[in-house]
């Protein structure tokens, strides 16, 4: 088995979960297995933790609009409806997807969140132009596009977004691809694995996120984060 592999240029290569008409069994368990992987490996909170930041001091009166990118079945979004009421902030929470049985599924596992809404559209799509937000969270999301999509991509978040984006990315490296490579082999579940693999492929080197910054004069920050994440955080200026 050969762990390790070239990363030095990003993948062009797609993800059985690029097709947006997936539907069934096969999606849920996979959307339910990634939910407790990212949770094992600490990946929700990178996401959370960056919320938090760009809510530090903001008045806890309003009301704030948060849209989650590519939502999935929208663990994401509950998790952050429980921070919400659990430190008094006001939030409509909206979740994106274009696939439209993880909206339908993520619609039944939010049920007592009342803060929580689903769209199904895609981002480049006149319904999402239409949304106005404070905070848009990207979560495993930036790295299925490629690069000449990026930055059209996050241009229209810069201007919709009043407070802040938060994006939370793979690290491509050859130890991360090695290491899922090993860890693929106690996960029943061959689609998150061929997917995982190829996400490293497509994902982000420090010096690509401080590229596309500096290109669109981006007020931002990057860190690392366990397990072989980026946290690049945005702040409107």
């Amino acid at each position: 088995m050969r762990l390790f592999i070239n990363t030095t240029y990003r993948s062009d290569a797609t993800e059985i979960m690029d097709d947006f008409s997936m539907k069934g069994e096969l999606l849920r368990d996979t959307l339910d297995k990634l939910g407790k992987i990212n949770k094992w490996l600490g990946g929700n909170s990178v996401t959370i933790d960056g919320a938090k930041q760009l809510l530090n001091n903001k008045d806890k009166t309003k009301t704030y609009t948060i849209i989650d990118l590519g939502c999935g079945h929208g663990d994401m979004l509950r998790l952050l409806a429980d921070y919400g009421r659990k430190n008094e902030f006001k939030f409509k929470l909206i979740g994106i997807d274009a696939n439209k049985d993880a909206i339908d599924y993520a619609k039944e596992l939010s049920s007592s969140y009342q803060e929580i809404s689903y769209q199904n559209f895609d981002i480049f799509s006149e319904e999402f132009k239409s949304l106005d937000f404070d905070i848009a969270l990207s979560t495993l999301f930036l790295h299925h596009f490629k690069d000449d999509e990026i930055k059209p991509l996050l241009n229209q978040l810069i201007v919709k977004a009043r407070i802040g984006i938060v994006v939370n990315d793979l690290h491509r490296s050859r130890l991360a691809y090695g290491l899922f490579k090993l860890l693929g082999l106690v996960i029943s579940n061959d689609m998150i694995v061929k997917d995982g693999l190829t996400s490293i492929l497509r994902a982000f080197k420090r010096k690509d996120l401080k590229t596309y910054s500096n290109q669109l004069q981006l007020k931002s920050q990057i860190r690392w984060k366990w397990a072989f994440r980026f946290q690049w955080l945005i702040r409107m200026k």
